[in-house]
């Protein structure tokens, strides 16, 4: 019998650093050098919707800031607890898109597979913070189910993976619904939408990338960064591992008050993604979701923006203005103001 060897039997580093990750708002200040004056709303607004961050995106955080573009989108704030009417559990009506188990058919030749409800990092403004991810799951019967609802569907040519967040699942997991949509063949394009090439860049690893370049269907992968500073080497080494395995990277940004609504902030993030490989593809508007009204912004103010950000960079790195709106055939793009 061949000993096992400790280093075999260690989870991978993505899973560790995840396992790691900061789940206690005090814990979170403390790393930051944040007075007490934040602990008791923050608590309170964990105890709604938990805060979870892993360390190395907290490690690019300004410390004694509270105005940190990154920590805002973390950190639990008493505003999530106000009650804010028009802001709603379920503001795009996913649960309305439901066409099978964890399967969403909104959109004309696209079914999206809500793949898990597990995140590496819980946005507070996330759009589906309320989600019922145990009862709306396609991994929960080994995608099975799922799989036979885009296989009886020939129109849909493309499959959108998102959660959660679908790089939480094991790369077992992974190989599984990887394998079961190559055999459809009607599925042409593959979209993954995933935060963690971000905040959690090791996902990124060998293993994964000698998967997802095995995948023979035309691969998308769109990231989700809001502030340039988000993307540090560690970020620009995930993305060129990504590039090399013939996939498309684009990235989708929310506008956020206090976190990106300033010309320059937004002008940043795009020459930052290009750089890095990755183009940016959408700038969405709030979804406006139970908890999250106070980074809302009127949608005038968006377009203004979008229009000053046009004046400044080239048009392929000005990123569509766009909303959801429940029950429409697509993305509405909302056109920038008027100059």
């Amino acid at each position: 019998m061949i000993p096992t060897s400790l280093s075999s039997r260690q989870p991978p580093a993505w899973q560790r650093a995840l396992q790691d990750a900061v789940t206690d708002p005090a814990e979170l200040l403390g790393l930051l050098g944040l007075g007490p004056q934040w602990l008791e709303p923050a608590r309170a607004a964990a105890r709604r919707f938990p805060l979870k961050v892993p360390r190395g995106f907290v490690a690019r955080m300004r410390r004694g800031d509270p105005r940190d573009p990154l920590l805002l989108q973390v950190l639990p704030l008493g505003a999530e607890l106000d009650e804010v009417p028009g802001y709603l559990a379920d503001p795009v009506r996913d649960l309305a898109a439901k066409a099978g188990p964890g399967v969403l058919h909104k959109y004309e030749g696209r079914a999206l597979l809500v793949t898990t409800g597990a995140c590496a990092v819980h946005c507070r403004y996330c759009f589906r913070r309320h989600f019922p991810y145990d009862d709306q799951n396609a991994s929960r019967e080994g995608f099975g189910p799922a799989l036979d609802v885009i296989r009886s569907d020939t129109s849909i040519g493309e499959v959108i993976l998102s959660g959660g967040d679908p790089l939480t699942l094991s790369e077992r997991r992974l190989a599984m619904l990887f394998d079961g949509l190559r055999a459809i063949p009607h599925v042409r394009r593959l979209r993954l939408h995933t935060r963690l090439p971000v905040v959690l860049p090791e996902r990124i690893d060998r293993a994964f990338l000698e998967a997802w370049a095995d995948v023979p269907l035309q691969k998308v992968l769109v990231v989700h960064a809001n502030h340039a500073r988000e993307i540090d080497d560690s970020v620009r080494a995930a993305i060129a591992g990504l590039r090399a395995t013939q996939t498309t990277v684009l990235n989708q940004a929310v506008l956020l008050r206090g976190v990106n609504d300033n010309v320059a902030d937004l002008v940043e993030l795009s020459e930052t993604l290009f750089t890095a490989g990755v183009l940016p593809y959408y700038l969405h508007v709030l979804d406006r979701v139970a908890g999250a009204a106070h980074f809302d912004l009127p949608v005038e103010r968006a377009q203004r923006l979008v229009a000053d950000i046009a004046t400044l960079l080239p048009g392929y790195l000005v990123p569509r203005l766009v909303r959801e709106e429940p029950g429409a055939p697509a993305k509405t793009v909302l056109p920038p103001a008027s100059r």
